[in-house]
């Protein structure tokens, strides 16, 4: 399986760390190439020259994804390094807790700017390069946070995860006669470089949370991307999955009391 993608042409953005440089690694070790893209160039950089270590094909890039000129640009990267753009895995996002009574207008517009915003303006950058090569596969990276739960501090977070399954869901029915698919993963709670620095405490409670009782990795986030992204997938467009070890199932937390119980 995923035979279909070596060579493709890929741009990630967010790809830095976290999920984001999951995806790009995972993408590279399939033999497509890839467009690492970040705020940062040197850290779009680090994680290009880690796939070219390994044998892979990578480039970086520095782009605001919030700015359509920049998006644009980030998309003539992945031309002029590769000839096209095969796939778009939309993951930037930035996730600033920030309650109701406290949050300004500029947290507002800086997390709907680069999780709402910047994904729409993705995937127009990319139009051009996959009409043109007749196909394209758009993977957004949302979250269960929003589209099916929700965490204090985290509204203007959820709205934008939630708005980008709405944009798929259109995108996906306008976009289907030029043979460019739009699906989403929602990661659940996924083990980060970041989560180390929490302690084990919290990461305990996280695991306590989720029917499988551990957390998710960023490879199986990057996999199911990765089957998004195949011929294999062709048929499946406006759909969201959701990579979260069962943590969105139980009704309560009696339900996860009555499954230790066998």
């Amino acid at each position: 399986m995923f035979a279909s993608l070596a060579g493709r042409r890929v741009i990630v953005t967010g790809a830095s760390k976290g999920i984001g440089r999951g995806i790009a690694l995972r993408f590279a070790r399939a033999g497509c190439q890839v467009l690492v893209v970040s705020r940062t160039f040197a850290e779009a950089d680090a994680v290009a020259a880690e796939i070219v270590r390994a044998g892979g094909i990578a480039a970086a890039c520095a782009a605001d994804i919030s700015k359509q000129a920049e998006a644009e640009s980030m998309a003539g990267a992945a031309v002029a390094a590769f000839g096209g753009i095969d796939i778009l895995c939309a993951n930037a996002g930035i996730y600033p807790a920030a309650k109701l009574g406290t949050m300004t207008e500029s947290d507002f517009d800086r997390v709907i700017g680069t999780n709402l915003k910047g994904c729409v303006m993705s995937v127009q950058a990319c139009l051009p390069a996959m009409k043109a090569a007749g196909a394209g596969r758009i993977i957004l990276t949302s979250s269960i946070t929003g589209p099916i739960t929700g965490y204090p501090g985290w509204s203007h977070y959820g709205a934008s995860k939630a708005g980008q399954l709405g944009f798929m869901r259109t995108a996906a029915i306008e976009l289907a006669p030029s043979n460019i698919t739009v699906n989403a993963v929602l990661p659940g709670n996924i083990f980060t470089e970041g989560l180390s620095e929490l302690g084990a405490d919290y990461i305990r409670k996280m695991e306590s949370s989720v029917p499988m009782r551990r957390l998710g990795t960023v490879n199986d986030v990057a996999n199911a991307a990765l089957f998004f992204a195949s011929d294999e997938a062709a048929y499946i467009t406006g759909q969201a999955m959701a990579i979260d070890g069962g943590q969105i199932l139980p009704e309560s937390l009696a339900a996860l009391e009555e499954m230790d119980a066998g």
